[in-house]
């Protein structure tokens, strides 16, 4: 009996090497030799393979033993499809052939969804996915290989700010962009209730604010944080072109990316001082947001950007136009107002309160109300070098929201029971 204990506590200590262990080297080495011509291709040709290879090729760890081996692929490989699933990979572009344009509209014979002087929207589906083609005329000459490159660095870009491009088409001296369709309605319609101008679906100041902070957001995006080597100026800032959704009232911008694809930007200083020198120079431009060196020149800028940015702004807080005319019963015709001029009135009187939109029945933070009025007056100042960037104009903005949560919370959820759109 003693004996066979003793025999039985050295099999318990030094256990025998299980004959399985021995295979696992070949197959490392096999997917290693796999892996061995693909790293002397080409840089895009890596990154191809890369993705189709699978987690334990890109191990090989010929001197370990057997359970390290073991456990090391098993956790790479966990490690690996983890990351994989969180990492959003851009979709690439699609440069469309314009017979899916036609297709898809109906050869333009559906109803527009939007149209102005300078555009035409359709609402339709391409390749199984809702979206929104909107044409557009090029502003100058351009080559079907600068569009491509243009193209493909804006649909690089992601932000929850930003509505997505997803390709474009060419026919002709028109350019189509695809941009992906978001379920909402438009800041100017939010703002402005044809059929019951006494109401807004923006009744609460929490809600103006999240509209405020997610275009500021967007906006530095596009100045400052896309990434990919090179500025971008969107050009056409205005509250007809945020879309707020529901239920949080989130807003993202259209039209990012219009500008640099229809050749509305100017790309080094001589164009800038030949366009100077023209005063028969045409541009586009929606009236109440166009700054005055962007009236002079044409030429857009991020400080161009800020200054339409600052309209929205006072526009968000007195929910009126930007720039409106009204019947003057004294005999003088019309009068122009303005709502850049209305917001220096009352900031200087001392009237912010009675100057903000009186459908917030004066439920909002005083003094975050009169912060966010200077700082939108800052930005539409008559010299850009004088308005501030998108950089600080967020900060701000973050730090003014942070204000006006402390608030609600002090104060409570409001009960707001107007929903209906009908007359009241």
């Amino acid at each position: 009996m003693c004996k066979s204990k003793k025999k039985l506590s050295k099999q318990v200590m030094n256990p025998s090497p299980k004959p399985s262990a021995t295979k696992k080297p070949k197959s490392t080495s096999s997917s290693s030799s796999s892996f061995g011509p693909q790293s002397s291709s080409s840089s895009s040709t890596i990154s191809k393979n890369y993705m189709n290879t699978t987690p334990s090729s890109s191990y090989n760890f010929k001197d370990a033993s057997s359970w390290q081996t073991s456990s090391i692929s098993v956790s790479s490989r966990t490690s690996l499809s983890s990351l994989r699933e969180n990492i959003i990979i851009p979709e690439q572009p699609h440069f469309y052939d314009f017979s899916e344009i036609r297709s898809a509209t109906n050869n333009f014979l559906i109803k527009p969804f939007s149209s102005s002087t300078s555009s035409t929207s359709w609402r339709c589906t391409i390749r199984n996915q809702s979206v929104v083609v909107i044409q557009r005329k090029f502003r100058r000459q351009m080559d079907t290989s600068e569009v491509i490159d243009r193209l493909t660095h804006i649909c690089r870009s992601h932000h929850a700010s930003l509505i997505k491009l997803k390709g474009a088409s060419i026919s002709g001296n028109y350019i189509y962009l695809v941009y992906e369709y978001v379920q909402g309605a438009t800041l100017a319609e939010c703002l402005r209730n044809s059929r019951n101008p006494n109401f807004s679906i923006l009744s609460t100041w929490m809600s103006r604010a999240q509209v405020a902070l997610d275009v500021a957001h967007g906006l530095d995006y596009i100045h400052n944080s896309t990434g990919l080597g090179q500025k971008f100026v969107h050009n056409h800032v205005k509250s007809s072109s945020i879309i707020v959704t529901e239920p949080n009232f989130s807003s993202k911008m259209c039209h990012f990316g219009t500008a640099e694809l229809c050749g509305e930007m100017v790309d080094n200083m001589v164009q800038v001082n030949q366009e100077k020198q023209r005063p028969d120079n045409k541009f586009e431009g929606t009236r109440g947001y166009i700054s005055p060196e962007y009236r002079t020149t044409g030429i857009s800028t991020p400080k161009t950007d800020v200054y339409a940015f600052g309209v929205v702004i006072l526009e968000l807080l007195s929910g009126e136009e930007p720039l409106r005319y009204i019947f003057d019963r004294g005999g003088k015709g019309y009068l122009r107002k303005s709502v850049i001029e209305g917001a220096r009135e009352a900031v200087g009187g001392g009237g912010v309160r009675r100057w903000v939109d009186k459908r917030l029945k004066d439920s909002y933070p005083v003094e975050v109300v009169e912060k966010m009025v200077k700082l939108g007056l800052e930005c539409v100042e008559e010299d850009p070098n004088e308005r501030p960037g998108m950089g600080k104009v967020v900060g701000r903005i973050s730090q003014m929201y942070l204000e006006s949560q402390n608030w609600s919370e002090k104060m409570g959820t409001p009960l707001d029971l107007t929903m209906s759109l009908g007359p009241r």
